[in-house]
C-alpha cells in the first residue's frame, strides 16, 4: 500500500539534533530527536529526553509511514521513556 508521508513523524523519519540542558549538572548537551537517552560529556550521566506523543502513537499507518525499523525504534524508545524518572522537557 501507498501512502504520502505525514508531517507528525518528520522529525523521526528526518532527525535532527537538540540541545538540552543535563539534568545533573546544567552541562548543554545535544540529544537527536529520534532518540530518548544520551550520555552527557560532562558528567557521564545517561540523560532521557521526554518525548510528545506523536502520530505514531494512534495512526493505523504509521508502521507503514516510517518503516519497520523505524517503528520498532520508537517503539523501544517508548518502553525506555516510561521506565526512567528523571526526564529532560
Amino acid at each position: 500500500m501507498f501512502i504520502n508521508f505525514c508531517p507528525g513523524a518528520r522529525k523521526f523519519r528526518q532527525p535532527e539534533p537538540k540541545v538540552i540542558r543535563c539534568p545533573f549538572c546544567n552541562y548543554e548537551m545535544e540529544i537527536w530527536t529520534d532518540e530518548v537517552k544520551a550520555i552527557c560529556t560532562n558528567c557521564k550521566a545517561t540523560v532521557f529526553l521526554k518525548q510528545a506523543q506523536i502520530c505514531l502513537d494512534w495512526c493505523k499507518y504509521a508502521r507503514e509511514c516510517v518503516g519497520e525499523e523505524l517503528y520498532q525504534k520508537y517503539l523501544e524508545n517508548k518502553k525506555l521513556q516510561g521506565s526512567n524518572s528523571k526526564q529532560n522537557e
